[in-house]
């Protein structure tokens, strides 16, 4: 047991404090935000795991090395986790819930969590949990790992799997590691229908050598089974009359992969080959059958084969040809699930996800109740690349003890490699994919230290008690971090860094940096460093022809003793960079803000607004929301809101009367969906700039409503292009200069205080818009 080991097994049902070991030695279980009434049955009401999930992240980080691993009698080979000599303690936080309740994380309870790991005296914390919309760096949740990272604790958190789309992250914190997913292994069959057809596909399982009759699903579905259900292989929906024997073609979605071969198995099917819907990631699940994972757009000639074909329809599941092999996918490649940046929380000014590590198809353990009677399995997600990183970083804490964690972290992101199709994506990749011998000899780091978070957050406005109130501002673009992020570059802007020497001797290092359409200027340019040393320096960018709106990707690497120390750079140039809200209280009152023009010359400015709302109060209960087919009851709300053409900015905005509450907030366009807002905290928010017009449906959903109903109150806007005369900014017009800041005044008047106000400040020859808001 470690010296400075001092957490608790506590003891629950099926978990007996004899549960604990050499290598377990500790673990929690929390409860009070969820519910034990809440819980379901099914459900362990201890620390012991349930679904497997905290299983195969625990042992993918931290589990035994040379450890024989067999999936349904078969051998997969030796695993290891990342840190195999690391202890491992267990906190759960999450929980399957009872019919209506649906199955959570309440935020309450990992910040209780995150705590206790602290004072236990954990070195690394991993924390795959998040996702489906990004939490602020201000976030309960976010603020404790703030604190775990002062400690001196590595943080690793999942990025979240809502990709491939652009703004989809989780976590953007930037004391923490925040980790894309990736592919590590190449594993693919080929599907060979009776025409000759072969489609490539995702496939760990043996082969189908045998012509074997192909049908879809939705032929041999049971008679009282409805056909969308059949279409996905819901268990309990397959005919084995008709599906015995068969190879069944089965739609991805809404359950588990494995499942749906699960079900084919069942009624007796031989084979199957799994389509994806839409663009998504291929997966090699380990299937109970031979199976194979191919995309849409082999889907459609698969399915019009069987329709072409009927009853002579075959398919056989075989290994690729050279030809195949050497076309098919390389790694490592991106996941198409893995959450994307920009961070919209920070305005693109942190760049995540910072890392990426292996999360798809990665074998680890699970807990056998509920995975097939498997004690292990592949999985995929960023929840399998989060524990890689912090398996990594216990690694790295073992050899640089009196490291911070921002060192780590940083020794992990400038020793990347790009991966394949991402190389010029910082968003998808971060820094790139995990290279742990590399980072074990970083040459420099990015040292960040605890008050230089702290001026972070009071750029944000946070006010700290004594000693700290005294800590001037730093802006996001500007805190040391191993990469540099302008998310509204006008013109000119210089950011500043500084670097630490890790290394055993005095090195000379001299830097390269290059982002297309811009100058980019490093000061100085070299340097020596003695060990131990810290060397400040600056990285001047003037736009020169990079089009505005878009992002500028490059790299700044310093290059020395064998090393090559390299950070993305990601630039967004604009007209005018401009805070995106200024937020005032009172019936009347003023507010100065600045903002920075990247021209020269006389800038006019308008105010739309501001327009007043006295927000719905309502309440909701606990329960699921279907984003594909919302359905308004006790847990979920409905709001009808009309939108019409020319509206500046619309806003739906979630106040809930009890913090430790989860609410989430979805926004549909005339039935199609729009945006949503389902963080971990209690209240959200949706603006959407220029909207469409049309109807739009605004949905409160109880995700977790302690006590059994949460009140709240929803305010709903709608900004139109006049200007009501409640509102004005001065000077208007205003004369500006490329790259310098001008300070600004909103003035507002008349105001009704029981009211929310707000409006959209415009700037000529720029889209770049400030919401005024007031109350």
């Amino acid at each position: 047991m470690p010296a400075d080991w001092h957490g608790e097994c506590v003891a629950g049902e099926l978990f007996p404090v004899t549960t604990c070991n050499d290598k377990l030695i500790g673990a929690r279980y929390y409860l009070k935000g969820f519910g034990r009434k809440n819980i379901a049955t099914t459900e362990y009401h201890s620390a012991r795991d349930g679904d497997g999930h905290g299983s195969h992240t625990a042992s993918t980080a931290a589990g035994n090395n040379d450890t024989t691993v067999r999936i349904d009698g078969k051998l997969i080979g030796k695993g290891s986790g990342m840190a195999p000599g690391a202890k491992v303690a267990a906190y759960k936080v999450c929980w399957t819930g009872r019919p209506g309740a649906g199955d959570g994380c309440f935020s309450s309870d990992s910040v209780a969590a995150i705590n206790d790991a602290v004072l236990d005296g954990v070195d690394v914390l991993n924390y795959s949990i998040g996702g489906g919309s990004e939490s602020s760096a201000l976030d309960p949740v976010a603020m404790a790992f703030r604190g775990a990272s002062n400690a001196g604790v590595y943080v690793a958190n999942s990025a979240g799997n809502s990709g491939p789309g652009e703004s989809t992250l989780d976590h953007p914190a930037p004391w923490v590691t925040t980790v894309a997913a990736a592919t590590f292994r190449r594993a693919f069959q080929a599907v060979e229908l009776g025409n000759g057809a072969r489609y490539v596909g995702a496939s760990t399982t043996p082969s189908l050598p045998t012509p074997t009759r192909l049908v879809t699903s939705v032929s041999v579905k049971l008679a009282g089974a409805s056909a969308s259900n059949a279409a996905l292989c819901v268990p309990g929906t397959l005919d084995p009359a008709k599906a015995t024997g068969q190879v069944v073609q089965c739609d991805r979605g809404v359950i588990a992969r494995i499942d749906k071969s699960f079900e084919v198995k069942r009624a007796g099917g031989v084979g199957m080959v799994l389509t994806n819907t839409s663009a998504n990631s291929l997966n090699g699940d380990y299937h109970p059958i031979p199976s194979v994972h191919v995309d849409h757009v082999a889907r459609t000639a698969i399915k019009n084969y069987i329709t072409a074909a009927g009853a002579s329809a075959t398919a056989k599941i075989v290994p690729l040809t050279a030809a195949e092999l050497a076309t098919a996918p390389q790694v490592p490649e991106i996941a198409e699930f893995s959450s994307r940046g920009p961070s919209t929380t920070t305005d693109g000014d942190i760049l995540k996800p910072d890392i990426a590590a292996p999360g798809v198809d990665v074998v680890a353990a699970v807990a056998p109740p509920f995975n097939h009677g498997r004690k292990w399995d592949f999985l995929s997600g960023t929840s399998m690349s989060s524990p890689h990183m912090a398996g990594i970083g216990a690694l790295m804490k073992a050899k640089y003890p009196t490291w911070l964690p921002s060192e780590i972290k940083s020794a992990l992101m400038t020793s990347a490699t790009d991966t394949v199709s991402s190389a010029d994506d910082p968003f998808a990749q971060g820094a790139g994919f995990v290279n742990p011998n590399g980072a074990a000899d970083p040459g420099l780091v990015y040292p960040t230290t605890p008050n230089e978070y702290r001026q972070y957050l009071v750029g944000l406005g946070v006010r700290f008690s004594p000693p700290f109130d005294t800590l001037t501002p730093v802006s996001a673009s500007n805190l040391n971090q191993a990469s540099i992020a302008v998310g509204k570059l006008a013109g000119v802007e210089t950011v500043t860094r500084r670097v630490k020497n890790v290394g055993s001797a005095a090195t000379t290092y001299t830097a390269s940096a290059s982002v297309p359409g811009f100058d980019v200027l490093v000061t100085p340019s070299a340097f020596t460093l003695a060990p131990g040393a810290e060397q400040t320096f600056t990285v001047r960018f003037t736009r020169t022809d990079a089009p505005l709106g878009d992002w500028a990707i490059g790299a700044l690497t310093w290059s020395g003793g064998g090393h090559s120390v390299r950070s993305p750079i990601a630039l967004q140039p604009v007209a005018v960079s401009a805070p995106t809200e200024v937020h005032g209280e009172g019936a009347s009152g003023s507010k100065e803000f600045q903002v920075t023009p990247g021209f020269t010359g006389s800038m006019d400015i308008s105010v739309s607004g501001l327009v007043g709302v006295t927000p719905v109060s309502d309440s909701v209960v606990t329960g699921e929301f279907d984003i594909n087919n919302p359905v308004a009851d006790a847990d979920t709300k409905h709001y009808t809101v009309a939108v019409p053409a020319g509206t500046k900015a619309a806003r739906f905005s979630l106040d809930s009367a009890d913090d430790s509450a989860d609410l989430d907030l979805f926004v549909y366009r005339e039935g199609e969906f729009v945006d949503l807002s389902a963080s971990g905290a209690a209240d959200e928010q949706i603006t959407l700039l220029a909207p469409d017009a049309g109807t739009y449906d605004v949905y409160v959903n109880g995700f977790a409503t302690p006590g059994g109903s949460t009140s709240y109150g929803l305010a709903n806007f709608v900004v139109g292009p006049a200007d009501l005369g409640n509102a004005s900014v001065s000077p208007d017009p205003a004369a500006v200069t490329t790259g310098v800041p001008v300070t600004l005044t909103a003035s507002w008047t008349g105001l009704d205080v029981t009211k929310r106000w707000l409006g959209v400040i415009s700037y000529s020859g720029a889209d770049a818009v400030t919401l005024l808001s007031v109350g």
